[in-house]
């Protein structure tokens, strides 16, 4: 246990910048970022998200490929946008929270490899975990997504 006593009571260095604005007049300005915004993790692999149920819906009824550790839905959007959605679903009877993140940062990590450049463009494509898909080979997972690709294609 230390003895806090020996601590200097002055603080070294700059203070960091506070979060309020300064005073009407100060040269340093309100701390506004002029930069760009980055984009999105997701944008910057040309995959986005898909997080409203209805999305989820309208691809149930799409292209079905079963694999041993995935099952993988298909849906054209025909709406002119060929920007590639990626949804990714993992139900409890998979196991607890612990297991199905794991799963999902899988998947994640599945679509950036392969959906990128293979996916079909303007398409949702919605991966759903199955039991096997959390102990199965990282390979054996991207060649059944290729597979299933080539399959839906």
């Amino acid at each position: 246990m230390t003895n806090e006593a020996h601590f200097s009571a002055e603080q070294s260095g700059a203070c960091p910048a506070s979060r309020l604005p300064l005073a009407d007049g100060d040269p340093r300005g309100s701390g506004s970022d002029s930069r760009t915004p980055c984009p999105r993790s997701q944008q910057a692999f040309g995959l986005i998200t898909i997080a409203k149920r209805r999305d989820f819906l309208a691809a149930n009824s799409a292209k079905r490929i079963a694999t041993k550790g995935f099952v993988l839905l298909v849906r054209d959007r025909k709406d002119g946008d060929a920007v590639k959605r990626l949804g990714i679903t993992v139900t409890k009877k998979i196991g607890g929270a612990v297991v199905r993140n794991r799963m999902k940062r899988r998947f994640r990590a599945l679509a950036r490899d392969v959906l990128d450049e293979r996916g079909k463009a303007g398409s949702d494509h919605i991966l759903i975990g199955r039991a096997g898909g959390v102990e199965r080979d990282y390979a054996k997972l991207r060649e059944d997504l290729l597979s299933a690709i080539g399959r839906a294609q």
